[in-house]
C-alpha cells in the first residue's frame, strides 16, 4: 500500500464535509454513542459509491448529465431538510444529559443518506483509486476494492475522533440555552452552504 495512498486518504477524510459537521452534531447533541453511530452510519455510506465505482456505474453518472443532476438534486434536498431540522426542531438538537433522543437506526439511517445522496463521491472513487492501481496490477477490482475498504476504515476510525471531541463538549454546554440555539443556527447554516456547494457542483 502507497504511503500516498494514505496520506491523500487522510486529507480527504479530514477535510470538513457532510459527514463530519453530521457527526460532530450527533456527538454534541446526544452524546458519545450516538457520535459512533454517526460515524458507523457516515460509512456506510460509502459502500454504493466504491459498488458503483467497481460495476463503472461513476462512469455513467460522470457521463450522463441527466443522472447526475437527479442525485445531485436528491442530495441537496436532503441537505436543505437537514438544515430545517436542525434548526426548528429543538427535540432532535436538545442536550440532554441522557443523549438518547433519537433511536440508533435514525442516527446510522441518516449518516447513509448524506453520504448516498451525494453524487460526488462515485465520482471521486471513479477518479481517485485507480491512480493507485499499478498496470500490470494481477486482480485490478479486487485491488480497488481493498484500497475502498481501506478508505473506509480510515474514514470509520477519523470520524469517531471527531465524534468523541464532540461528545467530550457536551459538559461545557448542556444548559447554556444561548448556547444551544446558536449551535443549532451554526449547524443549520453549514448544511445550507454544503447544499448550495453540491448544486453548484459540475460533473
Amino acid at each position: 500500500m502507497s504511503i500516498n495512498f494514505l496520506i491523500t486518504t487522510l486529507i480527504v477524510v479530514l477535510a470538513p464535509g457532510t459527514g463530519v459537521l453530521y457527526t460532530l452534531g450527533a456527538g454534541l447533541s446526544h452524546g458519545k454513542r450516538a457520535s459512533l453511530l454517526a460515524a458507523l452510519g457516515c460509512t456506510l455510506g460509502i459502500v454504493p459509491h466504491l459498488a458503483a465505482a467497481l460495476l463503472g456505474l461513476a462512469a455513467v453518472l460522470h457521463a450522463s448529465a441527466l443522472a447526475f443532476q437527479s442525485i445531485k438534486i436528491a442530495g441537496v434536498g436532503y441537505l436543505l431538510l437537514m438544515a430545517w431540522q436542525t434548526l426548528k426542531d429543538n427535540g432532535s438538537f436538545a442536550l440532554d444529559a441522557a443523549g438518547t433522543r433519537r433511536s440508533p437506526a435514525r442516527i446510522i439511517t441518516s449518516g447513509i443518506l448524506l453520504n448516498i445522496l451525494n453524487p460526488k463521491l462515485s465520482i471521486f472513487f471513479f477518479a481517485f483509486l485507480p491512480q493507485f492501481v499499478t498496470g500490470d496490477e494481477a486482480a485490478p477490482l479486487l485491488r480497488i476494492s481493498e484500497l475502498g475498504g481501506i478508505f473506509m476504515a480510515v474514514t470509520l476510525v477519523v470520524f469517531i475522533g471527531y465524534g468523541l471531541f464532540a461528545a467530550q463538549l457536551r459538559r461545557f454546554v448542556i444548559g447554556r440555552t444561548t448556547v444551544i440555539a446558536w449551535m443549532r443556527r451554526t449547524f443549520a447554516a453549514s448544511f445550507v452552504a454544503l447544499g448550495v456547494k453540491l448544486a453548484l457542483a459540475e460533473r
